[in-house]
């Protein structure tokens, strides 16, 4: 990603440099939850979300950088970004923290993604998608 950054249109430079960050976090942290794995032999649940805490939203915020050229506002980015910090704390405080409370902590966090994937596939992003059409869509639907 980061040495073929100069072969892409300005507009594009920044999505792929967050792209790039997502890979680079996501790799060292399953570098470590291998070797976590294979000294304890059991889950790496912390570094789990310690991953996802980082890279779903840069994730949220690459969507908007695909969108913002169909003319997606800060306000969408924002939205996706507070859904996911709240589907990944309630996860985890179902998965973690309050165990026997888990079903309620899951239906939070389920909300939360619902309401995420909703957006992308179904509501405003998918529309400013198809709406733009060409690499903008495809983009999206990758």
């Amino acid at each position: 990603f980061f040495l073929s950054m100069n072969n892409f249109d300005r507009k594009w430079k920044t999505s792929i440099l967050v792209s790039g960050l997502i890979t680079f976090i996501a790799a060292v942290h399953y570098w470590y939850m291998r070797d976590y794995w294979a000294s304890n032999a059991e889950s790496p649940t912390f570094f789990r979300y310690v991953d996802w805490i980082l890279t779903v939203p840069l994730m949220c915020v690459e969507f908007y950088l695909i969108l913002k050229v169909a003319g997606a506002k800060k306000s969408m980015m924002w939205s996706l970004i507070f859904l996911s910090v709240i589907m990944l704390v309630t996860g985890y405080f179902g998965e973690s923290v309050y165990r026997d409370q888990a079903w309620f902590w899951g239906l939070i966090s389920g909300l939360a993604y619902f309401a995420i994937a909703y957006d992308i596939w179904l509501g405003k992003a998918k529309k400013l998608a198809e709406e733009a059409g060409g690499s903008v869509l495809k983009a999206h639907k990758a």
